[in-house]
C-alpha cells in the first residue's frame, strides 16, 4: 500500500539550482509543481522589505555590506548570485523586494507563501516598524500567506493585531516550546529535522500543521509524515519532486 506523502514547501525557492530567495528560485519551484514557497525577509535602511536570509551580502554577493545600511535603490543593484556555490553562472541575479514577490504571487493564485520575518531586522528596526512594513506589502495576497518567525513576541503581536495566519519556527523541541505553542495556537509549527527526538515519537497534536526542514529524500519525508507532519521543507526541490512522482507512479 502506498504511504501518504507530505506536501513540499520550497525552502527559499528551488535553492539547489538557483540563488536562494531570488525570484528565479521561486519561479523554478512553481514551474516544478510546488505550491508552497518559503522565503526570508530583511529590511533595508529605508525600511523596504527584501528577500534575504543574512543581514549582509557576504555569502550571496561576496561583499560585506549590511542590508541595514543600504537603501533599496542600492540593494537592488547588488549581485546575489551566490558565487561560492554557482561561480559566475547567476551573476546577473538581483535581490527582490517583497512588493515584487507579492505581485508574482498574484499571478500564482494556487500558491501559498511562508514569509519568514528575520530576527536581525526585528532587533535593528523594532517589531512595530518591521511588521507594519511587511504587512503593507501583502494585502492583495494576505489570505495565501503565512507569517512565520523564530521570534515569538512578533507572532503574538500578529495574532493580536491582524487576521494573518502565523507559523512559529521552533527554537527547540521540548516541553517549554510545547506549552508556548499551545498558548500561541499558530496555524503552523516549523521544526528543524535535527531537533526532533530520534525515537520516532508522534509530533504534538494541536490546531497546527507541522512543517519539517531540511528534508532531502523520500524516506525521510515518509518518516516525517508518519509522525504527523503534513509538510516537509526542502531546497532540493527538483530531486524531491521527482522522488515523490516515482513513488506515486508505483
Amino acid at each position: 500500500m502506498k504511504s501518504l506523502l507530505p506536501q513540499i514547501i520550497a525552502h527559499r525557492g528551488n535553492a539547489a539550482e538557483f540563488p536562494e530567495n531570488t525570484l528565479a528560485a521561486l519561479q523554478s519551484a512553481v514551474a516544478l509543481g510546488v505550491r508552497h514557497l518559503e522565503f526570508d525577509i530583511q529590511l533595508t535602511s529605508d525600511r523596504v522589505p527584501v528577500l534575504l536570509h543574512d543581514a549582509d551580502f557576504k555569502r550571496m554577493g561576496g561583499r560585506t555590506d549590511s542590508v541595514f545600511d543600504l537603501s533599496w535603490s542600492e540593494v537592488r543593484g547588488i549581485s546575489v548570485g551566490e558565487p561560492g556555490r554557482f561561480g559566475a553562472r547567476h551573476a546577473d541575479a538581483r535581490p527582490s523586494s517583497l512588493e515584487q514577490v507579492a505581485a508574482a504571487l498574484e499571478q500564482w493564485p494556487d500558491v501559498t507563501a511562508y514569509v519568514e520575518i528575520k530576527r536581525a531586522s526585528l532587533r535593528r528596526f523594532g517589531q512595530q516598524v518591521v511588521l507594519e512594513r511587511v504587512m503593507a506589502r501583502l494585502p492583495a495576497v494576505l489570505e495565501r500567506c503565512v507569517l512565520i518567525s523564530f521570534d515569538l513576541p512578533c507572532l503574538e503581536q500578529l495574532r493580536r493585531d491582524c487576521a494573518a495566519r502565523v507559523g512559529w519556527v521552533l527554537p527547540s523541541f521540548d516541553e517549554a516550546s510545547r506549552a508556548q505553542a499551545g498558548a500561541l495556537q499558530p496555524a503552523f509549527l516549523f521544526c528543524d529535522l535535527d531537533r526532533l527526538p530520534p525515537d520516532g515519537a508522534p509530533l504534538w497534536t494541536g490546531p497546527w500543521d507541522w512543517a519539517i526542514y531540511e528534508v532531502r529524500d523520500l524516506a525521510t519525508a515518509r518518516a516525517c509524515r508518519a509522525r504527523g507532519a503534513g509538510f516537509v521543507e526542502t531546497m532540493t526541490v527538483r530531486a524531491l519532486v521527482d522522488e515523490f512522482d516515482r513513488a506515486r507512479a508505483r
